[in-house]
């Protein structure tokens, strides 16, 4: 991975570590509502940056592109969906470890099998060890309410991330258009069941946590796209493993922030995802 890539997936991780932690701090509100409120904050927040960057490139949005990027707002709406219910009945250190170990094991298994990427043993056994990681992370033996909400969110989180790393490559979309299209469609697919029957819940959300769904817009939108930009300067089999750092990022945030946590088994865990991160840099 060269050094630009790396400084793009490491800062990509401490942004979508933070937005994890504004999501699980909403997460006793309707999570379709604070969904909604994201994606049309972002969708605003974000609409001078893309109509600069069609003006300046001369890009057009063309039919191809609305159609791999409904595709990916699919496969992202679903993942948004399952983890905020997620992390309504487990904790943040539970449910992310084990939703970010499990998804880019998955991405890595299908880019190797399906996609004719070969990852190198220092690939293979820095995947390993990140893996060890997060599931150590999360206890191992933690509880079925948080461990099941994870594993479906990491099957999406390989589904989306097999997706849009070819879009942005085999396709050529450009990350911005995708990450941007991606925001409006989930923002539209949401419209009819919050202006439907919880429509009275609109203020009342914004009101507590209007604070949290503008920090969210902000960060899985720039999260996210630093990872997309990274896909084009690496392949998806590094690219995915490498951003779990993110997952020491939100359990100590989980541990400082909520009092979850056991130190001593977290720091143990986190020795053993640096060293999965490290030898896939080095790779």
């Amino acid at each position: 991975m060269s050094p630009w890539a790396l400084v793009l997936v490491m800062t990509a991780a401490v942004s979508h570590a933070t937005w994890n932690l504004l999501s699980k701090r909403a997460a006793q509100a309707d999570g379709v509502v604070f969904l909604w409120l994201v994606a049309v904050a972002a969708a605003v927040a974000w609409s001078p940056l893309f109509a600069g960057f069609l003006l300046v490139t001369g890009t057009p949005v063309t039919l191809k592109d609305l159609a791999v990027a409904g595709g990916s707002a699919t496969l992202h709406l679903g993942y948004f969906v399952l983890l905020q219910r997620g992390y309504g009945r487990g904790d943040l250190s539970l449910v992310y470890p084990v939703a970010r170990g499990t998804g880019p094991l998955l991405a890595c298994l299908v880019a190797v099998l399906f996609l004719g990427e070969r990852p190198s043993a220092a690939n293979i056994a820095g995947i390993v060890l990140i893996g060890a990681g997060v599931f150590l992370m999360s206890g191992g033996h933690a509880e079925l309410r948080g461990l099941v909400p994870g594993l479906v969110v990491g099957v999406f989180i390989a589904a989306y991330t097999v997706w849009d790393s070819r879009v942005v490559s085999a396709f050529a979309v450009a990350p911005i258009m995708l990450n941007y299209l991606g925001e409006v469609g989930r923002a539209l697919a949401l419209t009819p069941f919050v202006l439907g029957a919880r429509r009275a819940l609109i203020r009342p959300v914004w009101r507590e946590h209007r604070y949290r769904v503008l920090g969210a817009a902000v960060l899985i939108f720039l999260s996210y796209l630093l990872i997309l930009f990274a896909f084009t300067m690496a392949p998806v089999s590094v690219v995915a493993p490498a951003r779990e750092v993110s997952v020491l990022i939100a359990v100590l945030l989980g541990g400082r922030l909520l009092a979850e946590g056991d130190v001593r088994r977290r720091l143990m865990a986190a020795a053993v995802i640096l060293g999965g991160v490290v030898a896939i840099a080095l790779s």
